[in-house]
């Protein structure tokens, strides 16, 4: 598991080395002296440590949402929480919701920062090939989203050791310059990074900038928490990770004491002369496992905003038939390509994407550390004093490294928040249009048992086999029922009436899946309640009926879909923008059959119609 964990967790912030250093001293503004490098190095570790080592693995670990991590699991463990103060839950699930957006502006910039900083090494070792870059970046991005379809399963096995690889590499190759220049070790002491920081001020403020990036995948450490468990996660950062990056830091730094010249591109001149083109090939494997790690949270997260009701339903496919966490949501895999590439070539090296790099970084940690804010205080109801102390220097770090990334605002940094402001509004869109609707639909609905002690005083003809009418709203009459007894003047033999239910925690169990209520004359109304991890298999589920005394024949089984009708709010309800938006979203959102798992050559979509 720990093996898995560096693999998985650690490939972002594992690759930091190839740039972090770098860009504190890049464009001049804080000078090269020796004093200067100890300080940077001071910052570099003590950001590590009180950031990934004191925040993320000591406290943030603990907010588990039943063993999953991550933050639509923070963001509903923060709700819960203060689920009694409605006005408090809808401002936290806003800004929730923004997080959640913002990690996607994440996901196009760390694949684009980390291979371009690796295909880099070209610059070093052949700079006569400067102009192919940005072209062998393009080739292994769409090299590594074109194998995506195929799932992750083969290529996860080799991330571990290749990624144990790596950090043995980043401990070897600082090793010897931390022994041959033993004085840089003095940067373990924070009286370095409080000098650099006092002398300069301004500059330091403008430097937390790039010295951010050696933090960049911390939220890896709790998104992945539902994957690897508490302890090999820490193991591997303890044991494994920080030391290996510290080494390489100092190493590094090592390096520009004796050589200032080396500030160029340091962790490439780091390595001897022999080892040039394996430690090219390897900061290359290192890279794409990075941004592997990155485009499959992207599948996780959006599957489990689809299935909290924030995002449309999209075609989603599973990879793999042992694991349910292999799943390939082709419009997320080729939508962020298009903005990696467009990352890619608009900015063309790793110096000008760092300017866009941290941005969304630092907004998810600020959001983070507001969210454990309230889970620690209303959830686990601890003191309060105990929870501004344990969070407030948390955020007061957090804060200033946002406003000095957000002095890149106009250097790259609207990038990704331009990327996470979209996804914001099509979220925000999708979940108001939906309540909207449905509130809409409950006002001309039909009760169902009403309905069906109506149809009954004179029965239509029974025929063989059960139906599946699946419905958003329990205790609602169908329009596919509607439909099928104004068109076909038949019901089926056995009758069900299923509502699928998502809620705000990673799992829900077999015990608790399946809600059966009889309606009489074979009719049933179902409720099957999923997490958001749960696979949202309904056939599979409806076996548990069995249970109840229900029998399903596969072969005698027909689903009917009943879509929503999209109604026009006109002078009242969302913006007519907004309104023409979600009635798009809504006729795109026609993969049910795909998300819901449902046998599609025997699907009867009926009440089709979408209007606005």
């Amino acid at each position: 598991m720990t093996l898995g964990a560096l693999g998985v967790v650690y490939g972002d912030i594992g690759t930091s080395p190839l740039y972090a250093l770098k860009e504190v001293f890049h464009g001049g503004h804080v000078p090269l002296s020796a004093d200067n490098i100890l300080g940077v190095l001071s910052l570099l570790f003590w950001t590590m440590t009180i950031v990934v080592s004191l925040k993320y693995v000591l406290l943030i670990l603990r907010a588990d949402n039943n063993g999953e991590g991550g933050l639509i699991a923070m963001l509903a463990l923060a709700t819960q929480a203060v689920r009694d103060k409605p006005r408090l839950r809808r401002v936290l699930m806003l800004v929730g919701l923004f997080g959640t957006a913002i990690f996607f502006g994440d996901a196009v910039i760390t694949p684009a920062m980390t291979v371009l900083g690796a295909v880099e090494g070209i610059d070093v070792y052949a700079p006569q090939y400067h102009d192919a870059i940005v072209p062998i970046t393009v080739l292994v991005l769409a090299g590594l989203f074109a194998v995506q379809r195929f799932g992750t399963a083969g290529v996860g096995k080799a991330f571990g050791p290749v990624m144990l690889v790596w950090f043995s590499s980043l401990a070897l190759l600082g090793l010897p310059q931390v022994m041959a220049n033993p004085e840089v070790l003095a940067a373990v002491n924070p009286a370095h990074a409080l000098r650099f920081c006092l002398e300069y001020q301004w500059i330091a403020f403008v430097a937390l900038g790039a010295v951010v990036l050696v933090v960049t995948g911390g939220e890896a450490l709790y998104a992945d928490l539902g994957h690897f468990g508490k302890r090999p996660i820490r193991i591997a950062w303890y044991g494994i990770v920080m030391p290996a990056l510290v080494i390489n830091y100092f190493g590094q730094g090592a390096l520009l004491l004796k050589d200032p010249a080396a500030i160029k591109n340091p962790f490439y001149l780091i390595a001897p002369d022999w080892a040039e083109i394996p430690l090219f090939v390897l900061a290359t494997l290192a890279a794409i496992v990075a941004s592997q790690a990155l485009i499959t949270a992207a599948f996780s997260v959006t599957k489990q905003a689809i299935q909290l009701g924030i995002l449309p339903r999209m075609r989603i496919l599973h990879t793999s038939v042992r694991d349910t966490g292999q799943i390939y949501v082709p419009f997320v895999n080729w939508g962020l390509f298009v903005f990696v590439l467009l990352a890619v070539v608009l900015f063309g090296s790793s110096s000008k994407l760092a300017g866009a790099y941290g941005v969304a970084v630092t907004i998810d940690m600020t959001i983070t550390t507001v969210m454990t804010f309230f889970v620690i205080r209303y959830g686990w109801r601890y003191p309060l004093p105990l929870c501004v102390v344990a969070t407030g220097v948390f955020f007061i770090i957090d804060i200033t490294f946002l406003a000095s990334n957000m002095l890149k605002l106009l250097h790259g940094g609207w990038f990704p928040l331009l990327i996470g402001i979209g996804m914001f509004t099509l979220m925000l869109t999708w979940k108001q249009g939906r309540r909207q609707l449905s509130q809409k639909l409950r006002e001309d609905a039909i009760d169902l048992r009403s309905f069906l002690e109506a149809v009954f005083v004179s029965p239509p003809t029974r025929v063989a086999g059960t139906a599946v009418f699946l419905s958003a709203e329990q205790g609602v009459t169908p329009n596919a029922l509607l439909h099928n007894l104004k068109h076909n003047k038949v019901l089926h033999e056995q009758n069900l009436f299923v509502s699928v239910k998502h809620h705000e925690v990673p799992w829900v169990g077999f015990e608790k899946r399946m809600e059966v209520q009889s309606l009489g004359n074979n009719c049933w109304q179902i409720s099957i309640n999923f997490g958001f991890k749960n696979e949202p298999d309904v056939p599979e589920a409806l076996r548990l009926l069995e249970q109840h005394g229900v029998q399903l024949e596969e072969m005698e089984t027909s689903y009917f879909l009943s879509r929503d009708i999209v109604i026009p709010t006109i002078g009242s309800g969302m913006a007519p923008w907004r309104e023409k938006l979600f009635a798009s979203m809504h006729r795109n959102a026609a993969a049910a059959a795909d998300f819901l798992h449902l046998p599609t050559n025997r699907i009867v979509e009926l009440g089709a119609k979408v209007e606005i």
